[in-house]
Protein backbone atom coordinates (compact mmCIF):
# COMPACT_ATOMS: atom_id res chain seq x y z
CA UNK A 1 0.00 0.00 0.00
CA UNK A 2 1.22 3.26 -1.06
CA UNK A 3 1.51 6.01 1.52
CA UNK A 4 -1.63 7.79 -0.38
CA UNK A 5 -3.18 5.10 -0.24
CA UNK A 6 -3.04 4.98 3.76
CA UNK A 7 -3.88 8.16 4.17
CA UNK A 8 -6.81 7.75 2.27
CA UNK A 9 -7.89 4.99 4.17
CA UNK A 10 -8.46 3.12 1.04
CA UNK A 11 -8.63 -0.05 2.83
CA UNK A 12 -6.61 -3.17 2.40
CA UNK A 13 -4.11 -3.42 -0.92
CA UNK A 14 -5.10 -5.47 -3.77
CA UNK A 15 -4.59 -5.97 -7.39
CA UNK A 16 -7.39 -3.27 -8.49
CA UNK A 17 -7.31 0.51 -9.54
CA UNK A 18 -9.83 2.41 -7.78
CA UNK A 19 -11.71 4.61 -10.05
CA UNK A 20 -14.48 6.45 -8.00
CA UNK A 21 -17.77 6.91 -9.41
CA UNK A 22 -19.81 8.31 -5.74
CA UNK A 23 -22.52 9.52 -9.03
CA UNK A 24 -23.76 6.32 -9.54
CA UNK A 25 -24.68 5.68 -5.43
CA UNK A 26 -26.87 8.69 -5.60
CA UNK A 27 -29.04 6.70 -7.95
CA UNK A 28 -28.82 3.66 -5.99
CA UNK A 29 -29.95 5.13 -2.65
CA UNK A 30 -32.90 6.54 -4.23
CA UNK A 31 -31.98 10.11 -5.19
CA UNK A 32 -34.53 12.31 -7.35
CA UNK A 33 -36.72 9.33 -7.66
CA UNK A 34 -40.25 10.60 -6.23
CA UNK A 35 -41.83 8.84 -3.11
CA UNK A 36 -45.39 8.89 -5.06
CA UNK A 37 -46.72 8.03 -8.58
CA UNK A 38 -48.31 11.94 -9.18
CA UNK A 39 -46.35 14.57 -11.13
CA UNK A 40 -45.92 17.04 -8.76
CA UNK A 41 -42.64 15.07 -7.53
CA UNK A 42 -41.97 13.55 -10.73
CA UNK A 43 -38.07 14.57 -11.86
CA UNK A 44 -39.72 14.29 -15.82
CA UNK A 45 -42.17 16.78 -15.00
CA UNK A 46 -40.32 18.79 -12.73
CA UNK A 47 -37.39 19.13 -15.26
CA UNK A 48 -39.93 20.52 -17.68
CA UNK A 49 -39.96 24.15 -15.43
CA UNK A 50 -35.99 24.54 -15.44
CA UNK A 51 -33.95 26.18 -18.56
CA UNK A 52 -33.29 23.56 -20.85
CA UNK A 53 -29.53 23.68 -20.12
CA UNK A 54 -29.90 23.36 -15.97
CA UNK A 55 -32.47 20.57 -16.76
CA UNK A 56 -30.08 18.86 -19.22
CA UNK A 57 -32.95 18.67 -21.75
CA UNK A 58 -31.75 18.37 -25.26
CA UNK A 59 -34.42 18.62 -27.92
CA UNK A 60 -38.27 19.38 -27.35
CA UNK A 61 -40.89 18.43 -29.56
CA UNK A 62 -44.60 19.14 -30.00
CA UNK A 63 -45.69 16.20 -27.28
CA UNK A 64 -42.23 14.71 -25.93
CA UNK A 65 -38.83 16.15 -25.40
CA UNK A 66 -35.34 14.46 -25.07
CA UNK A 67 -33.13 14.97 -21.54
CA UNK A 68 -29.77 13.64 -20.90
CA UNK A 69 -29.56 10.56 -17.60
CA UNK A 70 -28.33 11.81 -14.46
CA UNK A 71 -26.66 8.81 -14.17
CA UNK A 72 -26.08 7.73 -17.72
CA UNK A 73 -24.77 3.92 -18.45
CA UNK A 74 -22.51 5.83 -21.59
CA UNK A 75 -21.84 9.41 -22.73
CA UNK A 76 -24.79 10.35 -24.35
CA UNK A 77 -27.31 8.38 -23.18
CA UNK A 78 -30.56 10.25 -23.05
CA UNK A 79 -34.36 9.29 -22.50
CA UNK A 80 -37.50 10.46 -24.60
CA UNK A 81 -40.57 11.29 -22.27
CA UNK A 82 -43.23 12.84 -22.88
CA UNK A 83 -44.14 15.70 -21.47
CA UNK A 84 -47.55 14.55 -20.01
CA UNK A 85 -47.23 11.87 -16.99
CA UNK A 86 -47.87 8.79 -18.24
CA UNK A 87 -46.55 5.60 -17.13
CA UNK A 88 -47.69 3.02 -20.00
CA UNK A 89 -47.05 3.01 -23.63
CA UNK A 90 -49.82 1.94 -24.64
CA UNK A 91 -51.47 4.92 -23.15
CA UNK A 92 -49.92 7.21 -25.37
CA UNK A 93 -51.55 9.17 -27.93
CA UNK A 94 -50.82 8.81 -31.38
CA UNK A 95 -49.54 12.29 -31.70
CA UNK A 96 -47.15 10.82 -28.51
CA UNK A 97 -46.41 7.79 -30.34
CA UNK A 98 -45.03 9.45 -33.09
CA UNK A 99 -43.25 12.42 -31.41
CA UNK A 100 -41.20 9.85 -29.34
CA UNK A 101 -40.60 8.43 -32.46
CA UNK A 102 -39.04 11.22 -34.11
CA UNK A 103 -37.37 12.41 -30.96
CA UNK A 104 -35.68 8.97 -31.42
CA UNK A 105 -34.68 9.19 -34.87
CA UNK A 106 -33.28 12.84 -34.13
CA UNK A 107 -31.38 11.78 -31.17
CA UNK A 108 -29.87 8.74 -33.21
CA UNK A 109 -28.68 11.37 -36.06
CA UNK A 110 -27.56 13.52 -33.61
CA UNK A 111 -24.87 11.04 -30.99
CA UNK A 112 -23.64 9.71 -34.22
CA UNK A 113 -22.85 13.43 -35.50
CA UNK A 114 -21.12 14.32 -32.24
CA UNK A 115 -19.36 10.91 -31.06
CA UNK A 116 -19.46 8.57 -33.92
CA UNK A 117 -21.73 6.01 -32.32
CA UNK A 118 -21.49 2.20 -34.01
CA UNK A 119 -24.75 1.15 -32.48
CA UNK A 120 -27.69 1.79 -29.83
CA UNK A 121 -29.74 0.40 -27.14
CA UNK A 122 -32.80 1.66 -27.38
CA UNK A 123 -35.64 0.56 -24.78
CA UNK A 124 -38.36 0.92 -22.34
CA UNK A 125 -38.69 -0.47 -18.89
CA UNK A 126 -42.68 -0.96 -17.59
CA UNK A 127 -43.06 -0.88 -14.47
CA UNK A 128 -40.99 -1.66 -11.28
CA UNK A 129 -40.60 -5.14 -12.04
CA UNK A 130 -39.12 -4.77 -15.48
CA UNK A 131 -36.23 -2.50 -13.72
CA UNK A 132 -38.02 0.82 -14.11
CA UNK A 133 -36.39 3.20 -11.95
CA UNK A 134 -39.02 5.98 -12.35
CA UNK A 135 -42.35 4.00 -13.41
CA UNK A 136 -44.62 6.43 -13.15
CA UNK A 137 -43.46 8.66 -15.92
CA UNK A 138 -42.84 6.77 -19.41
CA UNK A 139 -39.33 7.02 -20.66
CA UNK A 140 -37.47 5.45 -24.38
CA UNK A 141 -33.49 5.20 -23.29
CA UNK A 142 -31.18 6.14 -26.03
CA UNK A 143 -27.99 3.88 -25.14
CA UNK A 144 -25.49 5.08 -27.41
CA UNK A 145 -22.59 1.88 -27.78
CA UNK A 146 -19.27 1.83 -29.55
CA UNK A 147 -17.44 -0.96 -30.62
CA UNK A 148 -15.18 -2.38 -27.53
CA UNK A 149 -16.74 -0.14 -25.29
CA UNK A 150 -17.76 -2.96 -22.99
CA UNK A 151 -14.27 -4.01 -21.42
CA UNK A 152 -13.02 -5.24 -18.00
CA UNK A 153 -14.39 -1.63 -16.36
CA UNK A 154 -18.15 -3.05 -16.30
CA UNK A 155 -17.50 -6.56 -16.34
CA UNK A 156 -14.69 -7.08 -13.61
CA UNK A 157 -14.72 -3.30 -12.18
CA UNK A 158 -18.43 -2.70 -11.98
CA UNK A 159 -17.59 0.78 -13.05
CA UNK A 160 -18.45 2.95 -16.17
CA UNK A 161 -16.19 5.82 -17.31
CA UNK A 162 -17.52 8.77 -18.35
CA UNK A 163 -14.94 11.10 -20.15
CA UNK A 164 -17.27 14.43 -20.44
CA UNK A 165 -19.43 16.89 -18.33
CA UNK A 166 -23.11 15.80 -18.92
CA UNK A 167 -23.09 19.77 -19.49
CA UNK A 168 -20.96 19.78 -22.19
CA UNK A 169 -22.62 16.11 -23.43
CA UNK A 170 -26.12 18.32 -23.61
CA UNK A 171 -24.36 21.28 -25.39
CA UNK A 172 -23.05 19.14 -28.24
CA UNK A 173 -26.03 16.77 -28.56
CA UNK A 174 -28.57 20.00 -28.77
CA UNK A 175 -26.28 21.50 -31.35
CA UNK A 176 -25.83 18.93 -33.47
CA UNK A 177 -29.39 18.02 -33.20
CA UNK A 178 -30.87 17.54 -36.90
CA UNK A 179 -32.55 20.82 -37.70
CA UNK A 180 -31.17 22.93 -34.85
CA UNK A 181 -30.72 26.37 -35.05
CA UNK A 182 -26.87 27.67 -35.20
CA UNK A 183 -25.83 29.08 -31.99
CA UNK A 184 -24.07 32.34 -31.65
Amino acid sequence: MTEFEAQAGVGDPDPFLRLWTPHRLAYIEGENKPAGQGADDCPFCGVLGLPDDHGLVVRRGEHAYAVLNLYPYNPGHLMVCPYRHVADYTELTVDEYADIADLTRGAMQAIRGVSGADGFNIGLNQGNVAGAGIAAHLHQHIVPRWSGDTNFMPVVGRTRVLPQLLADTRAQLADAWPGAEPRD
